[in-house]
């Protein structure tokens, strides 16, 4: 296969060392979302990684995502539920299905289905069924391994975070669960009050930083990479992409490199991203497939040359009005992954 001229650089031993880091602080056992195909990584690859180094809990969105785990022989979750299609999936034992709602407890009892997973709304008006049901015995007769709920507001402070986290411990007890889980990335940062059993990080594995307690705790994951297809000079007054939105104020060597919105590099990086530590500018707009750097600083790149685009993710979010997941989740599949 020809070698693509994009590629992701992936650090394993730094996804490894957020997990572990993760861990740690939160003190108690430690899981990783999956989901968005290892948000963007590589599912598979992911939990090799991960599996390797001690996580026992993944957690996708979908049965789809479960079924490209189920030879890696760990326990997965699948947090979506558990549909009608869903069924013949779910009860070939691959994966324990979230149960969210009423129906879905109801189809999975009348099943006769096995180990599952349950999710509370305890404010964030998403999934999950509420805390009165649980108390008046919706879920009696289910065999629950862990029950669970999620913060709306993890990433900041808000009076939101510790309300929630009472209606949740208000349920210890109430249920035969084995474990209760509670806490994100962010949560996890908001100390063991919120950790419970199990923890269920996802961005911050990845290198994202979620809240400003675990910056400078969290390492770098991805860094995208791509080829040089043309070196030129630019003449002082000459424009560079489309709409003519950069312009030549001096000569200037320009590098166009295999690159664009349709790898995930969007062009909210237009004018404002870099490459190479913040020595290479992104000049113009970042258009589907090619984006223009401005390489003055660096005589010696050439036409067929790796660079590295800058992508600390935080930093990346903040110039180019993205979300760190989506810039994670957007990552394109012509884009190579390569792991490190």
């Amino acid at each position: 296969m020809t070698a693509a001229p994009a590629r992701l650089r992936i650090d394993r031993a730094a996804l490894t060392a957020n997990w572990r880091a993760l861990r740690d602080r939160a003190a108690v056992a430690c899981g990783a979302a999956v989901k968005a195909d290892g948000y963007g990584l590589g599912a598979v690859e992911v939990v090799r990684t991960l599996a390797a180094a001690g996580c026992r809990d993944f957690f996708v969105a979908t049965w789809h995502e479960a079924e490209a785990l189920a030879g890696l022989g760990v326990p997965v979750s699948v947090l979506h539920g558990v549909r009608d299609e869903d069924m013949p999936a779910a009860m070939s034992g691959i994966a324990r299905p979230v149960l969210n709602t009423p129906i879905q407890v109801a189809r999975w009892k009348a099943a006769g289905g096995g180990a599952c997973d349950v999710m509370v709304d305890t404010g964030m008006n998403r999934l999950g069924v509420s805390p009165d049901e649980v108390r008046t015995g919706l879920l009696e007769g289910l065999s629950i391994d862990t029950l669970m709920s999620h913060l709306a507001c993890a990433d900041q402070d808000s009076p939101m975070n510790a309300a929630q986290r009472s209606r949740f411990a208000a349920l210890q007890g109430v249920t035969t669960a084995r474990r209760m889980s509670l806490a994100n990335s962010a949560a996890i940062a908001r100390g063991r009050d919120y950790a419970f059993d199990l923890v269920r990080p996802g961005l911050a594995l990845y290198g994202g930083v979620p809240c400003d307690a675990l910056a400078g705790a969290i390492a770098q994951v991805v860094t995208p990479e791509a080829q040089i297809l043309q070196r030129r000079t630019v003449r002082a007054g000459e424009t560079v992409g489309y709409n003519a939105t950069w312009t030549a104020t001096t000569d200037t060597e320009v590098a166009i490199i295999n690159l664009g919105y349709a790898d995930g590099y969007f062009r909210g990086f237009s004018d404002r991203g870099s490459a190479a530590g913040g020595t290479l500018p992104v000049i113009g707009r970042v258009s589907m497939d090619l984006v223009a750097l401005d390489v003055s600083a660096a005589a010696a790149l050439a036409e067929g040359d790796w660079v590295a685009i800058d992508f600390d993710l935080r930093a990346a979010a903040g110039i180019s009005g993205m979300s760190q997941y989506e810039l994670l989740t957007g990552l394109g599949s012509r884009v190579e992954r390569c792991w490190q």
